[in-house]
């Protein structure tokens, strides 16, 4: 009855590879069970072999158990998928074929086992002159020697939380690669509101062109990458005004349009999206309008907008992956140079582990966007 019990919740644990997750910690639990599929699976393995080896095993525990082990698996899968087409759709969207440098887009050895890159010793540098915390960036610079692209970093945390050292793992990766990366903090809502952050990311780039001799940036190629809210910091950044040597702009499932986000609301047992929108502009739809409006990326991808990267998973309960499907009909309707990596079984926040299947892909696609956007 025990080990039935327990095969029991593996399988509704395991439903968070399929279905998107109700309630905020169960939205956590969902980033391992696709992202850390292996510990789960394991779990599940041992209580399918402790039945076999006892002797008292049930038969409906086994088919349960079997059928949880296909659901973990299901990631996996999808992910050898997904890599299997990626490269070919993005030569297609880049106007590329050079392969002579690519890694593999998903390795399951390379989920078992770690990165050889050793980590990028970064400095904390302030973009501003001022002591507050908002005005600095963390400066990892590139593994390769002269003038390098650099790459800025927006974090994400509902324009409300959040800093630079979120997530560092890929900022080391692209270090490694041969790329500058500058993560960037910016003052926070509700205290600041839109486009106060916009205008931060606007400061700090124009310190790292006064530094670039310093630096060894090449201030002809510039990419902005954000995550959550942070994509929309980014793409608004990128798209309402021409920013000097920025090549494009890599979008971790952000929200696009705001407009349309305020209609159709998260979840409230995961998140009160309204209230984070009102933090950020200012009040309700109904009584700042424009302030939507003029804050929605999707509102500024004209023919003239940055190439950008698009990276969202389908199963994303805080920011709709509705955001990034709207996105990418607008930005093809006006011929801009794009692609979209949408990851069926991923939910928000799954790059948290690089190694991952949705971690692995999307770390292929920012590193072969940003190779092609700055040749």
């Amino acid at each position: 009855m025990i080990r039935l019990t327990l095969i029991l919740i593996a399988f509704l644990v395991s439903l968070l590879a399929i279905f998107r997750a109700p309630t905020y910690h169960l939205w956590m639990l969902a980033i391992g069970v696709a992202e850390f599929a292996w510990v789960f699976i394991t779990i599940t393995f041992v209580l399918l072999v402790a039945g076999f080896i006892s002797r008292r095993y049930r038969l409906a525990g086994t088919l349960l158990g079997i059928i949880t082990l296909f659901i973990l698996l299901s990631p996996i899968f999808r992910a050898y998928i997904v890599a299997s087409e990626l490269p070919a759709a993005m030569d297609t969207a880049l106007g590329e074929k050079d392969h002579s440098n690519d890694i593999q887009p998903f390795s399951l050895v390379t989920m078992l086992t770690d990165y050889p890159q050793q980590p990028v010793v970064s400095k904390t540098l302030n973009y501003r002159a001022d002591t507050l915390p908002s005005s600095t960036l963390d400066f990892y610079p590139a593994q390769q020697p002269g003038l390098r692209p650099c790459v800025v970093v927006i974090h994400g945390g509902s324009w409300t939380s959040g800093d630079s050292k979120q997530l560092p793992e890929l900022n080391n990766y692209l270090a490694q690669a041969g790329y500058h990366v500058a993560s960037v903090n910016y003052r926070l809502a509700p205290t600041y509101r839109c486009p106060t952050p916009i205008e931060d990311v606007y400061a700090a780039m124009d310190y790292l062109r006064q530094l670039a001799a310093i630096l060894q940036i090449d201030t002809s190629n510039f990419v902005l990458l954000g995550r959550s809210a942070g994509a929309q910091i980014a793409l608004l950044a990128a798209y309402r005004q021409k920013v000097p040597g920025l090549k494009g702009v890599v979008d971790f499932y952000g929200p696009a349009d705001m407009v349309w986000g305020y209609s159709a609301p998260a979840n409230p047992l995961v998140m009160d999206s309204r209230k984070v929108l009102e933090n950020y502009l200012g009040g309700t739809y109904s009584t700042v309008p424009d302030n939507y409006a003029s804050s929605s990326p999707i509102e500024f991808a004209d023919k003239h907008a940055m190439p950008t990267l698009i990276i969202h998973g389908e199963n994303d309960p805080l920011v709709a992956y509705e955001h990034s499907i709207r996105l990418n009909k607008k930005l093809t309707d006006n011929g801009v140079k794009h692609y979209f990596l949408s990851l069926p079984w991923a939910t928000h926040g799954f790059d948290y582990n690089l190694k991952g299947p949705g971690g692995q892909l999307s770390t292929y696609a920012v590193e072969r966007f940003v190779k092609n956007v700055t040749r």
